[in-house]
């Protein structure tokens, strides 16, 4: 499978740099680039990519703001933050605003791909230094014990995928653990998010957390 990617970054050196970086990587292919956030939302339009590289400092509005406008209007589009912010407010308003994956820009070359890979799978990836900032907003959350057993009214069969999506598992993998087809699967996926009021992969991984359901 290629992996069709646009870079939204307001510094072109930088989209040059990332150009260079992924035009090694077999199952990559660059479609596009984006130096704001209403050219991203015009070369998503255009070019449909499979997983979008953004940036939060854009100049006429943040990644948050573009993410959360991008996912509304094309929600098959996976979305990993690449940026210098490295503070809980950015972080937790990207994962809210529906991205896939945060990872910083002094991360190794390997981390970002390997983060693309993931996102284009339909997985969660989180730098492991913004990853303990789930658990430590997990660890201090002030939750009623009763918390962890109310998962919004989900079947033994809808906590089952719930469980496996939250801990990255993809929908061939849910469905040959589970014997059951993958449209079964996505099924499942949609009753789970539509019950819980999820709206992205990222939102259903921190409840996950939040509920004790898995470990981050």
């Amino acid at each position: 499978m290629t992996i069709r990617i646009l870079l939204v970054d307001d510094h072109a050196v930088v989209r040059t740099g990332l150009k260079m970086l992924l035009s090694g990587q077999e199952d990559v292919d660059i479609v596009g680039e984006a130096g704001s956030a209403a050219e991203a939302l015009a070369e998503t339009e255009r070019v449909q990519p499979g997983v979008i590289l953004m940036d939060i400092g854009l100049p006429d509005k943040t990644g948050i703001e573009a993410t959360r406008e991008i996912k509304a209007k094309f929600p098959n589009v996976n979305i990993v933050a690449l940026t210098i912010h490295e503070d809980e407010e950015y972080f937790f308003q990207m994962l809210n605003a529906g991205a896939s994956g945060y990872v910083p820009k002094r991360a190794a070359p390997e981390e970002l791909i390997t983060a693309i890979r993931a996102a284009a799978n339909g997985e969660v990836y989180l730098y492991p230094s913004m990853a303990k900032l789930l658990v430590r907003d997990y660890l201090n959350a002030d939750r009623p014990s009763e918390e962890k057993i109310d998962l919004g009214g989900l079947t033994e069969r809808e906590h089952e995928v719930f469980t496996m999506l939250a801990e990255g598992a993809s929908n061939q993998e849910i469905a040959e653990s589970l014997v059951i087809s993958p449209k079964t699967v996505e099924r499942h996926r949609e009753n789970i998010m539509r019950k819980l009021n999820l709206h992205s992969r990222s939102e259903l991984v921190r409840y996950a957390i939040r509920k004790g359901i898995i470990k981050a």
